[in-house]
């Protein structure tokens, strides 16, 4: 039988370094072409149609960025420590500064944004695992439909729904982001699927395959793949036959001992150090079109990853861990928890036996914003599809639907193959020994963070708008006075702000940590009134909004002067190379040094003294960055962020330092849902400090302010208060008062801050496919808060086979299940 070949993921590399022509619109590979060479999409309703439309990202002032530079670290330097960054900043301003500046405003020229590529490279060129140092998490929550939580149902549920998402993308049918308005750039979807982060010795790169149409699952560290899409994109299984393929992995899957199963469990070595996987892949690789070659490309190019967990966390912060990391469970000498059901390197939807499902991404090419709105469609899309089940005219959350694929022609499938099929390695004694050691150094890595997550249900945004905060300030700064209430200092706290507004814009640092924040946490825990407190969280609330507001106008400081150390650093790198290649003896310019020096007032060679100050800022690191102050900015002790919506139960990652906290929160209308983790810092205790803070800030509220707390009656009520002249109104009855009863917020709110969707990764909203306003979606019910009954995993099923589809060869070491 002939061996499929799989489309091996390219660079994207090349992309990124290429001018994208602003009036033309993207596609899949990154290229460009004309709104008349996209079949079927017109160039007013594509989903990136308006990408022509995007402000490029600003270079802000840059004595305004030393400003708010110098702002950000005044709260966390002592007083002398201050005056040497404040000295150091004006020698840069003085020197090097505005040099740097012209210099990263030429290397922008022509460039869709003037950080993405270095973006990129702080990313890519990350040695250490990417497993609970860079790669977040979402844990949704379960299906409304109590029947539908066990895990095959729910596993075929979700990748139906996924697959409904990236056929959207694909024919450019998904809606626009905007933000009150303001269209948000689409780039990152197109990076979303059948893309895998591929190391080298050099670092690693982003490679995809635009034509990818198949899934791989991984259940109990073993590989299966089957084809989901057809040419055209469209769906080829229906949702019965997703659960039928799954179904039949789970049952092939628990024939191997699970002890057996773990010696060839190479999803682990996704998890080593770069270096040494980008090693182990060439032995993967060294003889091409071997069947390890031929296993590896068929994982590197799916479209996503489907991993059935056979273990079934029960508390909330099990889950979480079993999202980010895996859980790590070694029986007799062998590992066996879900740590090796993981493929780090790739866009994955985990879903334990008992139904409960997340997200793991790879975050180098996309934000949380962009798999939040894939998350939040999948679940709708999941409910809808039910819905739809019940009533067929029901509606869809897709402009259009993929062929019902029990009625379609047999012939019009094309090559594919539905039927599931095992990859089984070669597992030669190289790869036994790497992974051996791949596991315990994970085992290691897992042991040494821990999770803790708050489910606060006393009150969430509706409450905290009607007092007149912001729901974001006012959660950053209940992070603020926990920590200080435990430590008594405030730390370096990140906070990223969205600058999706700009054409590839990804993100922006706020520092959470002001004066304003300083003088609130001191005054909170001081003996002073009630008042006062409240006084000083309204200012440092104001202050923090202020920030995002800047902050997603692209008019931080963290994004500007990180840009101008790359340019000073590639600067130096080149002048070395440069150097090395003539021996010292050389005396031309770099390419870098030839662009800066042309905006001198000479046309021509730079003066004497022009060259002197380049020779000298190559040779010499800027001021600014070897000031102590540079260091303290970028070890971030508190890293949070903000994102999510009712489609999520959790979200989180793991610390970005070893002494600090990773913080992930969602804000939804009554509950704040918080997951911390720290590498063994008292996280339950930082959590239980946290949660003693906002029931007591509630009552500092109860105490000084005149809004009432709870709600106004509904609008009903409202009118029947209302006099009535010539109607004729039912009185009989006593009437029931509803005081002293909660009423539902979540129903009569309507209220927004000032800064909503700008801090983390709020979710925003869609502009529809050739409208101009708002999608609302109606009718949606809110998923359960609390644990539901689950049902057991559905019953050996018959073996499988489609005979409506037509066979094909099979990838080297592939089995098809029968």
């Amino acid at each position: 039988m002939a061996v499929r070949k799989f489309t091996q993921p390219t660079s994207l590399e090349e992309t990124l370094s290429k001018e994208i022509p602003r009036t033309r619109i993207l596609t899949m590979n990154g290229q460009s072409s004309s709104s008349s060479e996209q079949e079927g999409v017109s160039k007013s309703t594509g989903t990136f149609a308006l990408q022509d439309k995007l402000p490029k990202l600003p270079i802000p002032a840059l004595e305004a960025t030393c400003e708010k530079y110098l702002k950000a670290l005044r709260p966390l330097q002592s007083g002398r420590e201050h005056q040497d960054t404040q000295a150091a900043v004006n020698e840069f301003l003085k020197s090097d500064g505005h040099e740097l500046n012209e210099r990263l405003k030429k290397y922008a020229t022509g460039k869709t944004s003037y950080i993405e590529q270095f973006w990129y490279d702080s990313f890519l060129n990350f040695d250490n695992p990417v497993v609970l140092n860079l790669n977040p998490f979402f844990l949704l929550e379960d299906d409304p439909t109590p029947a539908r939580n066990n895990q095959v149902t729910r596993a075929a549920s979700l990748v139906v729904s996924a697959l409904s998402f990236v056929r959207a993308v694909r024919k450019e049918e998904l809606t626009v982001d905007q933000l009150k308005g303001t269209p948000l750039c689409m780039y990152q979807y197109s990076r979303l699927f059948g893309t895998v982060r591929v190391p080298t010795e050099s670092g690693c790169h982003i490679g995809q395959d635009d034509n990818s149409k198949h899934v791989v699952v991984m259940c109990r560290g073993q590989f299966y793949w089957f084809d989901v899409l057809d040419d055209n994109n469209d769906i080829i299984m229906t949702e019965k036959d997703m659960a039928l393929n799954l179904q039949v992995i789970v049952d092939d899957a628990q024939d191997t001992p699970i002890q057996e199963a773990a010696k060839g469990a190479l999803g682990v070595l996704t998890t080593e150090n770069r270096k040494v996987w980008a090693g182990l892949r060439d032995v993967l690789t060294r003889e091409e079109g071997s069947n390890n070659a031929e296993c590896l490309g068929t994982v590197d190019s799916a479209l996503f990853l489907v991993c059935l967990d056979y273990t079934e966390p029960q508390t909330s912060a099990d889950l979480c861990g079993n999202m980010l990391c895996g859980s790590s469970d070694v029986v007799k000498g062998v590992q066996i928890g879900t740590c090796t059901n993981r493929w780090y390197d790739k866009l994955q939807i985990i879903v334990c036996k008992n139904g409960s499902a997340g997200i793991n991404f790879e975050h180098t090419g996309v934000d949380g914003h962009t798999v939040l709105r894939f998350a939040s469609d999948v679940y709708t899309d999941t409910i809808l599809r039910f819905a739809k089940s019940i009533n067929g005219q029901a509606p869809s959350l897709w402009k259009s639907t993929s062929p019902d694929p029990s009625k379609r022609d047999p012939e019009s499938f094309g090559n594919v193959s539905t039927t599931p099929h095992k990859l089984e390695w070669d597992m030669i004694p190289e790869l036994s020994t790497a992974l051996r050691f791949a596991e315990t150094r994970l085992a290691d890595l897992i042991q040494q963070n821990e999770f803790r997550t708050l489910e606060f249900g006393a009150y969430g945004k509706n409450f905290i708008v009607s007092q007149g905060f912001s729901p974001d300030a006012f959660t950053q700064m209940a992070f603020q006075a926990a920590y200080f209430g435990l430590y008594g200092r405030v730390e370096c706290t990140y906070e990223p702000a969205m600058t999706k507004m700009f054409l590839h814009g990804r993100t922006e640092a706020i520092r959470s940590v002001t004066p304003e924040a300083v003088e609130f946490v001191k005054s909170f825990w001081g003996d002073n009134p009630a008042q006062q407190k409240i006084d000083a969280l309204q200012k440092a609330c104001q202050k923090h909004t202020q920030i995002t507001k800047e902050c997603s106008k692209a008019q931080g400081q963290d994004r500007h002067l990180y840009a101008l150390f790359c340019v000073w650093q590639r600067a130096l790198d080149e002048e070395g190379a440069e150097m090395a290649s003539s021996n010292g003896m050389s005396e031309e310019m770099s390419d870098m040094d030839s662009r800066s020096n042309s905006s001198s007032n000479s046309p021509n060679r730079p003066s004497s003294s022009e060259g002197d100050r380049s020779a000298r800022l190559i040779s010499q690191m800027p001021s600014i960055f070897g000031d102590s102050g540079w260091d303290k900015l970028n070890n971030t002790i508190l890293s949070t962020s903000n994102c999510g919506n009712p489609s999520l139960r959790q979200f989180g990652f793991g610390p970005t330092s070893g002494d600090g906290f990773g913080i992930g929160y969602i804000i939804k209308d009554d509950s704040i849902s918080i997951c911390a983790s720290s590498k063994h810092r008292q996280t339950k205790r930082f959590i239980d400090s946290i949660e003693s803070y906002l029931i007591e800030m509630r009552k500092l509220l109860r105490a000084t302010r005149q809004r009432p707390l709870e709600h106004k009656a509904s609008r009903a009520r409202e009118a029947e208060e209302r006099p009535h002249v010539g109607s004729r109104s039912k009185t009989q009855g006593r009437i029931i008062h509803t005081i002293g009863t909660k009423s539902p917020e979540t129903i009569e709110s309507k209220t927004e801050s000032d800064d909503e969707g700008l801090g983390g990764c709020r979710p925003p909203l869609r502009i529809p496919i050739g409208s101009t306003s708002a999608a609302t979606f109606m009718g949606l019910p809110s998923p359960p808060q609390t644990p539901v009954p689950r049902r057991a995993a559905i019953g050996n099923s018959p073996p499988i086979l489609f005979p409506r589809m037509q066979k094909k060869s099979l990838p080297g070491g592939a089995r098809a299940l029968h």
